[in-house]
């Protein structure tokens, strides 16, 4: 499970470097094997090791090309899916294509979401999380259940 937010730098290569609390966990997971794609609701990226990308793969299989808006999502998921795997240094190479989705520069926020990571441009995360808690404060929508039963 990956939690927290943590900056890292992006390389003139186009590499992140892994914080070492994650990467034993990457190496047993998927032996580094990792797959990043675009998020399809947020300007970021959204990488997986590879055996939970493979279980999204399974998803995406299961709809049909035939529909429009689930090939829609299977064209851009897929289609956008680069296989990186960490070095030895700890280090991912990023696709440009990928890079460029996201607005990446030079510092990046590789923010931890159970069984993935998102892949903030830094400035763009910072505004991002005002406008939730912004948002959280002034909602006027009634909680789901779920969140009901969300005790802190």
């Amino acid at each position: 499970m990956f939690r927290g937010a943590t900056l890292v730098n992006l390389d003139s290569k186009g590499r992140i470097t892994v914080p070492s609390r994650y990467r034993t966990t990457l190496n047993e997971a998927s032996e580094g094997q990792m797959v990043c794609t675009i998020d399809l609701n947020q300007p970021c990226l959204l990488l997986y090791t590879l055996p939970e990308w493979e279980k999204i793969e399974l998803k995406l299989a299961a709809l049909s090309s035939m529909n429009p808006a689930e090939r829609r999502v299977q064209r851009l998921l897929l289609g956008h899916a680069s296989e990186c795997q960490m070095d030895s240094a700890g280090r991912l190479l990023l696709a440009s294509t990928l890079r460029q989705h996201a607005g990446l520069t030079k510092e990046v926020m590789l923010v931890g979401q159970f069984n993935k990571f998102e892949l903030w441009d830094e400035q763009v995360w910072y505004q991002q999380i005002k406008e939730d808690i912004l948002a959280e404060q002034t909602s006027q929508e009634p909680l789901s259940t779920r969140l009901l039963d969300l005790s802190l």
